[in-house]
């Protein structure tokens, strides 16, 4: 049962600003609190008051021998007020940024996750192309405060999530249901993206840098009929892969815009990606257009299938479209009593180390348990437990295991007997 990471393969951890820094921030996730819409009344205000306890985590990182982090900064810190820029943001984040580096903790630099500042939604946000220059003033702000400390970039974190859920019925704000402003989003996006990516690295080089590495975290999931012999579900499954995450790596990746999605800024065909940054979680089998799950699947607590192979389908797909080195930059599972993530975390990275794919990194979701955007506080995804309460950080048994895991450089029998051997999913 024992296997060895790949060579030059490390792990991390992943956060998002908005799912652990807490504080009253103007942002749209905050605002859809207010308004009422997160499952268990929870509030991102409250989180995990990382934005005070940052060293104590930093800190807790280190002690697990975690090497590699990545992190995400908040607009609308950043920029509360149109152009109006937070000079005290600016330095605590290079304060964090800089005392992470000094425990040996190198960062993964996400940009935008989910959130935008209020003044941001209120002209539009993602559906309007001339918002698409607000954006890369954000970007070339953040690369020029903080280019010094960080050479990796995430531009933006899942732009098919993003707009899946927040312009076609899933529940996350502005709460639209459109398909065209679905499709507008993702065109929209994959331009800031590509946008994003020539500027950072112009913006680098003239700071006297040549290590910038840039790319986006891209959603993707496996997609399987549910009856592989019936010609409806095998085409409901081609078309909701392709609507959903086919078309925008396209585009992302090679500004090769195809239909849904339209080429605004008329970029130029390209490459647009240093690495791979694929956060993979799960299977949809499909009977309709849309998503759903397998019957008699093991499932996580959120009853999504658990599916560790995929992860390697996944890469492939996109590795086959731009050879580049890849970081699996999300993989975990919502285990609220972590009695079954030991099992995942192992079985996704022995496939993954059976493939013959350069997968250099894998940054688990998550560091430690968060707000889990319309979830609250209710879904569990850490390896480090959260008393949102007292906010106590106690490591949890998968945690353990995770940090043994970077110690040992893979699981080795006595790891498996240890930690995996008693794990069972449920169904």
């Amino acid at each position: 049962m024992a296997f060895q990471l790949l060579p030059g393969m490390q792990l991390g951890v992943a956060s998002a600003p908005a799912q652990i820094e807490g504080g009253d921030v103007d942002h749209s996730w905050n605002n859809w609190y207010h308004l009422g819409h997160i499952q268990d009344g929870s509030s991102p205000q409250r989180a995990n008051q990382h934005w005070e306890r940052w060293q104590e985590d930093i800190e807790l990182m280190q002690s697990m021998g975690i090497k590699r982090y990545r992190l995400g900064i908040e607009w609308a810190r950043l920029e509360p007020k149109e152009n109006n820029w937070n000079k005290e943001a600016v330095k605590h984040y290079r304060k964090l940024l800089t005392f992470m580096k000094s425990q040996g903790i190198e960062p993964l630099l996400t940009l935008h996750h989910f959130t935008n500042p209020m003044w941001f939604e209120k002209r539009g946000g993602f559906t309007k192309e001339e918002n698409i220059r607000a954006f890369l003033r954000y970007v070339s702000f953040a690369v020029r405060s903080f280019g010094d400390l960080v050479s990796e970039y995430i531009t933006i974190n899942e732009p098919n999530v993003y707009a899946t859920l927040g312009y076609f019925g899933g529940g996350f704000p502005p709460g639209e249901n459109s398909v065209l402003l679905t499709s507008k989003v993702m065109s929209v996006m994959a331009t800031c993206h590509i946008k994003s990516y020539r500027m950072i690295h112009r913006i680098r080089s003239k700071m006297g840098y040549n290590d910038t590495k840039v790319g986006f975290a891209h959603h993707a999931r496996v997609f399987a009929p549910e009856n592989p012999k019936n010609p409806l579900h095998i085409s409901y499954t081609v078309l909701s892969k392709w609507m959903f995450q086919g078309a925008l790596a396209k585009a992302c990746l090679t500004g090769q815009f195809l239909p849904p999605l339209k080429n605004i800024s008329h970029v130029p065909h390209g490459q647009y990606a240093d690495f791979h940054g694929l956060n993979y979680y799960t299977r949809s089998t499909i009977n309709k257009l849309g998503d759903g799950v397998a019957k008699n699947c093991p499932k996580n607590d959120l009853e999504w299938e658990i599916y560790p192979h995929g992860i390697v389908s996944c890469a492939q797909e996109l590795y086959s479209i731009l050879k580049r080195p890849i970081y699996i930059t999300e993989n975990g599972t919502c285990d609220n009593q972590d009695t079954f993530r030991s099992r995942y975390i192992y079985e996704h990275l022995k496939a993954l180390c059976a493939s013959n794919l350069p997968i250099t990194r894998y940054y688990h979701w998550c560091f430690c348990d968060n707000f889990e955007w319309l979830e609250g506080e209710s879904a569990r995804f850490g390896i480090v437990h959260i008393d949102y309460e007292t906010q106590a950080r106690t490591i949890k048994q998968s945690g353990r295991f995770y940090s043994e895991i970077i110690e040992q450089g893979g699981v080795t029998e006595r790891l498996y007997e240890k930690y995996v051997h008693e794990e069972e999913y449920h169904s």
